[in-house]
């Protein structure tokens, strides 16, 4: 390949005429608009970076020339995508609420085939849970077919701190992440058995960071055992997990479920990758 390389004479870009096309819309080898990814990619910056971040941050995250990036996000602003808050930031903009309204009622019908699984599998009850802001939210679930099962509702908000799906997507985020969320919410005490204290949690994060799942140990609920491993790669921060009641979820049983939850969660982060074109 250099020797081809070297054969070829070289050439020099002249200047675009006027009224010429902008390169940056022009379609790339691939066939996709590259004005279009990085619009996204300013979009996913944002979203990583809490939702609102200035125009010299967004330049150091995206690596972009400052001309391009105030271009894209002033279409962006317009577009109602985007606001510009009085500070000069950009934040996130209303418009994207009802994308991830619809976007989320499509991540509960494609993980349900996958959840299913879990459930005739394990026999208990299969959940899929997304880190929203500070709290946890259920986005959808496979009731186990025992008489005596969980009633976690999809829809349904809680701490990180005190569940499994929690702790599983908190090990993912660095120690001063981790702080922050918990300095926000607080840690309050659902059982005798909730971790309360910061010492006690980093040591559980490490943990679950170390063996690639999480455990709630009647912490949420009196008599509710439960265990989740992140979806790595998927498009959003989102755990799987298996819960009943503790004496069913056996020592053995979790054995069971941590290498079937960890294929499942990679079966569906590459179905959704798969599904949104990535």
């Amino acid at each position: 390949m250099a020797s081809n390389l070297a054969s070829e004479p070289a050439t020099r870009r002249l200047p675009d005429a006027p009224g010429s096309p902008d390169p940056s819309v022009a379609p790339s080898r691939s066939g996709n608009v590259q004005s279009v990814g990085r619009a996204f990619e300013l979009l996913e910056i944002l979203a990583d970076g809490g939702g609102i971040l200035s125009l010299s941050e967004l330049a150091e995250s995206s690596g972009m020339p400052l001309p391009t990036i105030h271009r894209l996000l002033r279409t962006l602003v317009d577009l109602g995508y985007l606001r510009q808050q009085p500070s000069k930031e950009y934040a996130l903009g209303p418009r994207l609420i009802r994308l991830g309204e619809s976007s989320s009622h499509l991540l509960t019908a494609w993980a349900r085939p996958h959840l299913s699984s879990l459930v005739d599998e394990l026999g208990e009850t299969a959940n899929l849970a997304m880190l929203d802001g500070d709290q946890i939210v259920y986005v959808a679930q496979v009731p186990s077919r025992h008489s005596m099962r969980m009633f976690t509702e999809v829809g349904q908000r809680v701490s990180p701190h005190c569940t499994a799906v929690g702790k599983a997507l908190l090990s993912r985020l660095s120690a001063d992440e981790v702080q922050s969320i918990l300095g926000r919410t607080g840690m309050t005490s659902h059982t005798d058995r909730t971790i309360v204290d910061t010492a006690r949690f980093a040591e559980a994060m490490e943990w679950s960071r170390r063996h690639g799942h999480a455990v709630d140990e009647g912490e949420a609920e009196i008599g509710v055992r439960c265990v989740a491993v992140p979806v790595l790669g998927a498009p959003s921060r989102i755990a799987m997990s298996i819960s009943g009641p503790a004496p069913r979820m056996t020592d053995a049983l979790l054995e069971r479920a941590v290498p079937l939850l960890l294929s499942t969660a990679a079966e569906l982060s590459n179905d959704l990758n798969g599904r949104i074109g990535r």
